[in-house]
């Protein structure tokens, strides 16, 4: 997949324009000091250079935000790009809801993501063919949207998280294991290892698996372990043989320290991480997602009783400790990637998971912009392209009102969009 990759990071880069980009106030790297007054030149879809002040060199397309503050694009590291918010549990058990359908939505969702100011995105599960339909589209070029890397369908177990008859009376859960293509519910060694090489043959760039019960499935199975720790073992074992990432679903205490211990990349969600995982977390290297904003889509779900009883069991548990597991982990100094879990809430309001990294998480407005800019990227492995403004990087960056270092709705305020070099439209 090291080839898949790097066609992702190199796409869209020739171009034959120079924009000088006038800033306000330019936030190179968010862990240092922002430059003032400064232009940014992007040459080949590349950052050639930043100077002071408000240069116009001769034939560039001058792209005048000086009264914003520019900054490096955000990277989500956990979106579903074809889903959509708001919709009753078994929305996607209709016809329209197709894989064909998908991809519709997922371009749609894409191009809002872009512009909410994320420049790279990571979808955690959907339709194998219709996630790497809409990355392949908008890597080139025929659709606006960010960089984007997925991982196909979820690992589960039978009846877990991802299973798609979870819930079901048997007749459909039935017709369901008959024909349909679930080789990513598995049980055993054996056949996780087969699905994470037909995922990586597929062409996917990243691997995840339910290794806890999820909030929101029509299943009564718990938040706690699924898969067992043989079983985890093998999948991370396997993703990183294909030299891929691996990324665990995980609520539960003893699930997510299982997942750590098994050598997983990132856990997704984390919702009641105890000390000790917290711990493992810390001697792994493990990153950490915290998805704040899907508890937002979980309340508006409440209030409009779009779940099963065993949903809204499950979500109101989830609401009581919502930020405590990111507010250990920050303490601890565990690395942090902002993820949101979107379409659990609308794609285009991601940007608020900065905000709530402060307010419910503790994070300092500077540490979560970090979060939003650099931990991302340093877990996909793509630093080196991409969360700063470094000369010689893609040219991914936003232009925001106000100062996102110390107010983090400053990011919910994009007027300008730059993905690997191309402007985004802001309109239709």
């Amino acid at each position: 997949m090291l080839l898949a990759a790097a066609a992702l990071l190199a796409a869209g880069t020739a171009h034959a324009e120079t924009y000088a980009i006038q800033a306000g106030r330019v936030v190179v790297d968010a862990a240092k000091p922002a430059l003032g007054p400064s232009t940014i030149l992007v040459e080949n879809g590349r950052i050639a250079r930043i100077l002071p002040g408000a240069a116009a060199p001769a034939g560039a397309i001058v792209v005048d935000e000086r009264s914003r503050t520019v900054m490096p694009g955000m990277t989500d590291v956990h979106v579903h790009l074809t889903g959509d918010s708001g919709q009753p549990w078994y929305t996607s058990l209709t016809q329209k809801y197709s894989a064909a359908y998908g991809v519709t939505r997922g371009l749609v969702h894409a191009k809002e993501m872009a512009r909410a100011g994320f420049t790279t995105v990571r979808d955690l599960g959907g339709d194998t063919s219709a996630v790497i339909a809409v990355r392949d589209a908008v890597r080139d070029g025929a659709f606006p949207g960010p960089r984007v890397f997925v991982s196909g369908a979820p690992l589960s177990i039978i009846g877990g998280h991802a299973d798609p008859a979870t819930g079901l009376p048997p007749e459909i859960a039935n017709v369901i294991e008959e024909h349909g293509d679930n080789y990513t519910v598995c049980t055993g060694v054996l056949q996780c290892q087969t699905a994470v090489r037909k995922l990586a043959a597929a062409g996917v760039d990243v691997i995840k698996f339910m290794a806890t019960g999820g909030v929101l499935d029509p299943g009564a199975m718990g938040l706690e372990q699924h898969f067992t720790d043989e079983e985890m073992k093998a999948i991370c074992d396997m993703s990183h043989a294909m030299h891929l990432k691996c990324a665990a679903h995980a609520h539960g205490p003893v699930g997510i320290r299982a997942a750590i211990r098994a050598g997983v990349d990132s856990i997704e969600h984390g919702t009641f991480i105890d000390d000790e995982g917290i711990a493992e977390m810390k001697k792994h290297g493990t990153y950490y997602s915290a998805t704040l904003m899907a508890f937002t889509g979980v309340q508006t779900g409440l209030e409009k009783h779009l779940f099963t009883p065993a949903i809204e069991a499950k979500g109101r548990s989830t609401l009581g400790v919502w930020g405590h597991g990111l507010n250990k982990a920050y303490r601890a100094g565990v690395h942090i990637a902002l993820g949101t879990d979107s379409a659990v809430a609308p794609h285009s309001l991601a940007a608020r998971e900065v905000g709530l990294m402060v307010s419910k998480g503790g994070m300092t407005p500077r540490d979560a912009l970090i979060a939003a800019t650099k931990g991302g990227p340093d877990l996909l492995g793509v630093g080196q392209e991409t969360g700063t403004l470094d000369p010689g990087k893609s040219a991914d960056l936003i232009a925001v009102d106000g100062d996102p270092l110390s107010d983090p709705a400053a990011v919910t305020r994009v007027g300008y969009v730059m993905v690997m070099g191309k402007p985004i439209p802001m309109k239709d």
